[in-house]
């Protein structure tokens, strides 16, 4: 691994599973994300688990979610929801809200800006 991994920059596991539950606390707080949370079942812990350790792989560290339940293709589990451009924006809005809680590095914001965006906008499909 690079010194420069994203993984590295927000601080290894203890940063990337702070970032993960952050993201998931800010969907269940904030109102403008009403309609991406009722997405997910009402307790939040396993998900943010999955997003921790898939993250924790995207970001440059060890693929724990790959270790674990083999390669995804991310679009196949949220097929079975309608997910417009209003979800996709949601989502971004807790992505930037959990960067704020965790304070994420410039740079970490920087280098993930783009890729996040492009991830999102992958999920649309209505």
């Amino acid at each position: 691994m690079s010194d420069n991994t994203p993984y590295i920059i927000i601080g290894k596991e203890e940063g990337v599973r702070a970032l993960a539950s952050a993201f998931y606390d800010a969907m269940d707080e904030l109102e403008e994300a009403e309609s991406v949370r009722e997405m997910h079942k009402e307790n939040l812990d396993l998900i943010k688990q999955k997003l921790f350790e898939y993250l924790n792989g995207w970001l440059g560290g060890p693929h724990l979610y790959k270790d674990k339940y083999g390669s995804i293709c991310l679009t196949d589990p949220h097929q079975p929801y309608p997910i417009g451009e209003e979800q996709r924006d949601q989502w971004i809005t807790c992505w930037d809200r959990a960067l704020e809680i965790v304070d994420a590095p410039d740079e970490f914001r920087e280098m993930t800006r783009e890729p996040i965006q492009r991830m999102a906008s992958l999920m649309v499909n209505t």
